[in-house]
């Protein structure tokens, strides 16, 4: 799934009830690339919300940690920037830039990179 923004991706795919599918398919493969990934974690923050008539920065939470896409590739998403966005997101948030990947297989989260991560936790 590619990117775009995530809380209109999430309306679409609880309207047309992908949502609602997702959970029933367990040896389902999901590629995300930027918001197609990010509507998969919990929330996306305030910061990602570009669609005018979303009601929150809710997404469908289907993992339990939340993205902050292209580090360093926009002058606004540095490193600064996504820990002063993660500070409203509540638990872990990783931060990563387009050289890498998360994947999540049965519950274990693993980090697939070439290039500059963090992971940022609350409390």
């Amino acid at each position: 799934m590619d990117g775009g923004d995530a809380t209109y991706l999430c309306h679409w795919m609880r309207q047309s009830g992908l949502a609602d599918l997702v959970p029933s398919l367990p040896d389902l493969v999901w590629v995300g690339v930027s918001a197609g990934s990010m509507v998969m974690t919990p929330r996306i923050g305030d910061y990602f919300v570009e669609w005018p008539s979303a009601p929150d920065d809710r997404t469908l939470g289907v993992v339990d940690f939340s993205i902050f896409p292209h580090l360093d590739v926009f002058p606004t998403n540095t490193l600064p920037k996504a820990e002063a966005w993660a500070e409203g997101i509540p638990g872990p948030s990783y931060v990563i830039d387009d050289q890498t990947a998360i994947t999540v297989v049965d519950g274990t989260v693993e980090v697939v990179s070439e290039g500059d991560w963090k992971l940022l936790t609350q409390g």
